[in-house]
């Protein structure tokens, strides 16, 4: 149970905080701007990877987690609690937001912007995971890691990969950060929520078999 109410707080602090950046900066193109947001998000991860990492490693996210799941990393009733955690954290701060907020239209919700297709989208969001999940993988390996630097890169690559998904999505990567704000905001976003789902997942799944075929990431 330790490991399920640290990933829910984990969690829930970071679609507080990311998505709480977004709504109360006035939005991407506004007050706090792309580097702020990413920021945001990736500063949060930082700050939980030297807390509730030595709990749960601080996945955060199912994308993650099913990624450690495909290489063995954890079995199948961590990987249960782990995502059950992370979404009803999600949940638990989309609430916390609204609540300050009022407004159900602005949670920070990921819809694919006005001149993108649909398939544009699950694309970036496929790619940009894909490439979130390999450093992570990379970077927490037992082979190859660094644990000590780990959080740190981590984060930064989470900021990173939002200069290039805002634009197009909003940048998600993370199948609970998204699904918990669609809930509550319906419309576009509830539509919208299978391609942050199934995206996310697909990058993660193509991370953890590029990390542990080509780039030998795994213990033997």
């Amino acid at each position: 149970m330790k490991k399920f109410f640290a990933e829910l707080i984990g969690t829930f602090i970071l679609v507080f905080v990311g998505t709480g950046a977004a709504v109360l900066g006035g939005g991407a193109s506004n007050v706090i701007g792309y580097a702020s947001i990413g920021l945001a998000f990736g500063l949060t991860i930082v700050a939980a990877a030297y807390s509730i990492g030595s709990v749960s490693g601080a996945h955060l996210n199912p994308a993650v987690s099913v990624a450690m799941y495909i290489n063995k990393r954890m079995d199948a009733k961590e990987l249960v609690t782990y995502i059950c955690g992370q979404v009803v954290g999600a949940i638990l701060a989309t609430l916390c937001l609204l609540s300050i907020t009022g407004d159900s239209s602005s949670l920070g919700q990921n819809v694919v912007s006005d001149g993108y297709s649909l398939f544009t989208g699950f694309l970036v969001e496929t790619v940009l995971t894909f490439i979130f999940i390999l450093v992570i993988m990379t970077v927490t390996s037992a082979k190859k890691g660094n644990a000590s630097l780990a959080g740190l890169v981590i984060g930064l690559t989470l900021t990173l990969i939002h200069f290039v998904g805002i634009p197009v999505t909003g940048m998600s990567a993370n199948p609970a950060r998204s699904l918990a704000p669609a809930l509550f905001a319906g419309g576009s976003a509830l539509s919208q929520v299978w391609i942050f789902i199934l995206a996310p997942l697909l990058g993660a799944i193509l991370a953890a078999l590029v990390a542990k075929y080509l780039l030998d990431t795994e213990a033997k």
